[in-house]
């Protein structure tokens, strides 16, 4: 039974990508559109991406300097290891989870409001394809912008490092800067890129999915926005895993 659930679920899923990637009608009113939805998607997120990303920083500085102790590992590790950290998995892993839940559930209710409210059926009369019209700016702003979000996470990420330990006296600023500078393999931002187009489509399609398919009332537009986090949270998680097999 569940996997028949499974299968249905992915069935449906890919014939909507199907026609989300179709020709749009009008490029103008996708523009526009796309236009709006970068704006939303990434000022609107801009913040919270600054905050979160400033205190993972931190506290992963805060807690290697307290694991090296008294070690005979050098200091300027902390800052290596920060950076390491923020730009393979934290900016991209953490920032993708947290816009699953604002960015995710907003477009669940968004367009699950208007599967309710029947004006998704009276533009299919129209003879317009939603799918693409309601789905693909939303996507395509995703995925430009939240690359965008996670180079700015790593960034507050390293910055929050610097501020939590040579603030405090744990590690000098020459340290730190010589840390960043340590080992530094080009290819890691590769992977971090990857992660977020992967996860930025992940997140957007998963829960414009839940918001186009619902049925019923509040109670399933309420339940619709919930699907929507959970199992974009899930699949970021799987095919972080995924990922990091296949890119390290």
């Amino acid at each position: 039974m569940l996997i028949d659930t499974m299968l249905y679920h992915i069935g449906r899923y890919s014939l909507m990508l199907k026609s989300v990637i179709s020709k749009p009608e009008r490029f103008s009113m996708y523009y526009k559109e796309t236009l709006r939805q970068m704006d939303g998607i990434g000022v609107g997120s801009a913040f919270i991406v600054v905050l979160i990303s400033l205190f993972i920083g931190a506290v992963t500085a805060v807690q290697f300097a307290y694991q090296l102790g008294d070690s005979f590992v050098p200091t300027y590790y902390i800052g290596y290891i920060v950076r390491d950290i923020a730009i393979i998995e934290m900016a991209p892993t953490i920032t993708c989870l947290v816009l699953a839940g604002k960015v995710g559930s907003n477009i669940a209710a968004e367009i699950g409001g208007m599967r309710q409210k029947e004006h998704i059926d009276a533009m299919e009369i129209m003879g317009v394809n939603t799918a693409s019209y309601l789905i693909m700016p939303k996507l395509v702003a995703a995925i430009v912008v939240i690359p965008m979000l996670v180079a700015l996470a790593a960034f507050v990420s390293i910055c929050g490092g610097y501020l939590a330990t040579v603030l405090t006296g744990a590690v000098s600023h020459s340290e730190y800067i010589l840390g960043i500078r340590s080992f530094f393999i080009p290819n890691n931002v590769t992977i971090m890129f990857v992660k977020a187009l992967v996860f930025a489509f992940i997140l957007t399609t998963v829960s414009a999915y839940q918001g186009y398919h619902v049925k019923g009332g509040s109670i399933e537009l309420g339940e619709a926005s919930t699907n929507a986090v959970v199992v974009s949270d899930v699949l970021i998680l799987v095919f972080d895993y995924l990922l990091a097999v296949l890119l390290t």
